[in-house]
């Protein structure tokens, strides 16, 4: 037997799962979509995980597939079900079913499906060397704040990136760093940490609300504000966030140096203390 996935309220092996050509997440991109990360055999940031899903349900107008409670409880017996110490739960939510048509279908019902990934996210080596970023134009849509699970203009990005042999791709729209691919871009100037205010530019990420707050809490001062790709490369350090990695040092982008080159004081602190706040919600710290 493979992983087990989640389909619809019935848990089956991965070769065994299927979705119907009908679906809109298939047929439109008519979906959102979470990743939630997991440590020491539990969900981590349980609870922004559900209110940003619930936002994105919302400005979409899809109903709940089922009470949050059951979310989080489908999530939890993935964990058990594939026996996953480390790594990532994806689940993603749909209008659901309905014949090919733009407008929404009036009886759909919401579909839903979730699996783990395993990976390790605490011992990660790419912390200690340091990750590459190059910048790439930023052609998605208006309403990035929506954690939609059409993500061509992503999908472009990161490959772009990766040709160029790089870890990222930070997205420039108007001469302002927007984001990445798939995580919150930083810059540290004079020991502030500076990251783009929300607003339907960004997506509101998770990685991002519990570092400020944990930065914060710990005296680290963080300005949120726009900074340009001419700010970035003349840093004295830049990092990353995502459900996947936590905090990552940049080191360079597009090639240039960041300061020394090398993972800086400021983002490995703020790692350090993500990870310490990770493992105390884990109860394993």
């Amino acid at each position: 037997m493979g992983r087990i996935v989640y389909v619809n309220g019935a848990f089956v092996d991965e070769r065994d799962a299927q979705v119907s050509i009908f679906d809109r997440g298939y047929l439109f991109g008519d979906g959102v979509y979470e990743v939630v990360p997991v440590c020491g055999g539990r969900l981590i940031d349980r609870a922004p995980f559900i209110a940003r899903l619930e936002r994105s349900l919302g400005e979409l107008r899809i109903a709940w597939p089922c009470p949050p409670d059951d979310y989080i409880g489908f999530h939890d017996e993935l964990i058990r079900r594939n026996n996953l110490t480390e790594g990532m739960i994806y689940s993603q939510v749909t209008r659901g079913v309905a014949d090919r048509d733009f407008a929404f279908p009036k009886d759909a019902k919401p579909a839903v499906i979730a699996f783990t990934q395993a990976k390790a996210i605490i011992a990660n080596p790419l912390a200690e060397t340091g990750v590459r970023v190059v910048t790439v134009e930023d052609i998605r849509w208006k309403r990035r704040d929506i954690k939609a699970i059409a993500l061509l203009g992503q999908v472009l990005a990161k490959q772009q990136a990766a040709e160029a042999g790089a870890f990222e791709g930070w997205m420039v729209e108007d001469g302002l760093i927007t984001e990445g691919t798939s995580s919150t871009a930083y810059i540290v100037k004079d020991g502030v940490v500076v990251t783009r205010p929300l607003s339907q530019a960004i997506l509101p990420g998770i990685r991002r609300r519990v570092l400020i707050e944990l930065g914060r809490r710990h005296g680290v001062a963080i300005a949120e504000r726009p900074f340009t790709l001419a700010e970035a490369l003349g840093a004295d350090e830049a990092m990353l966030t995502s459900a996947s990695n936590f905090v990552l040092p940049v080191v360079a982008i597009d090639g240039k140096p960041v300061g020394t080159g090398k993972p800086g004081p400021v983002a490995r602190h703020l790692r350090e203390i993500y990870i310490a706040a990770a493992l105390a919600e884990a109860g394993v710290a």
